[in-house]
C-alpha cells in the first residue's frame, strides 16, 4: 500500500511504559513474559537547565533511567523509571484518561493464565472470555493487573476472524487471516 503522506507510520518502533521499579519490571517482563533486555541507560536528567521540560513535557528536575526489551517478534518495549518532584504514584485504572493495556499474543492461553495465576505479583482479573459474535469471534482474551498497575491483555486468536471478510487491511500477528490478502493465494 503506498502512501504519499509525509506523516504515514511505517510501523511501531517501541511502546513506552512507566514502571515504579525498573529492575522489578524488567524482571517481571523476562521471567513472566520471555522477553529479552537489548539495552539500558541511565539514571539521565539535567539538574542545571529545562531540557527535561522542553524534550519529554516532566519537571526540569525529573530523572529517569530506562530498559529497552524486545517481547516476541514485534514489540519492543521501553520501560522508564522516573524520579521526578511532582509524579503522580497512582497507576490509572483502564477506564481513565491515558490509561492503556499491553495485549500479547500468547500460543495457549489456559497455560498462560495458569503461569500468571502462580505468580506473586499478578492478578488474573476473571476467567478467559471467548467473543461469541462479531469482528473479532472467536478470540479468546484474559485481563491481567501486575502489582504496580499495568493492565496485560492476554489473547489467543482463531485461525481466521471475520474482519478479514470486510476489508483488505490486516492486524499485525500470527493468525493467517492477519495477514492473507484475498487477492493472494496461501
Amino acid at each position: 500500500m503506498a502512501n504519499d503522506h509525509p506523516l504515514t507510520a511505517r510501523n511501531v518502533h517501541h511502546v513506552g511504559v512507566t514502571v515504579p521499579d525498573l529492575d522489578e519490571a524488567v524482571t517481571f517482563f523476562v521471567d513472566a513474559l520471555d522477553c529479552d533486555v537489548l539495552y539500558r541507560k541511565g539514571p539521565f536528567g539535567d539538574p542545571d537547565g529545562d531540557s527535561m521540560e522542553r524534550r519529554l513535557d516532566v519537571h526540569p528536575d525529573a530523572r529517569a533511567s530506562l530498559a529497552m526489551l524486545r517481547c516476541g517478534p514485534t514489540l519492543n518495549l521501553e520501560l522508564f523509571e522516573w524520579d521526578a518532584p511532582d509524579q503522580d504514584e497512582t497507576p490509572p485504572k483502564n477506564s481513565d484518561v491515558g490509561g492503556m493495556h499491553l495485549a500479547l499474543h500468547v500460543e495457549d492461553l489456559g497455560t498462560a493464565v495458569d503461569t500468571m495465576a502462580d505468580r506473586g505479583d499478578v492478578t488474573v482479573l476473571n476467567e478467559p472470555k471467548t467473543n461469541d459474535s462479531g469482528p473479532t469471534e472467536g478470540l479468546q482474551y484474559v485481563y491481567c493487573r501486575v502489582e504496580w498497575g499495568l493492565y496485560v491483555e492476554l489473547l489467543e486468536t482463531p485461525d481466521r476472524m471475520p474482519y478479514a471478510d470486510d476489508t483488505d487491511e490486516r492486524l499485525y500477528g500470527p493468525a493467517p487471516s492477519w495477514s492473507f490478502r484475498p487477492d493472494q493465494t496461501e
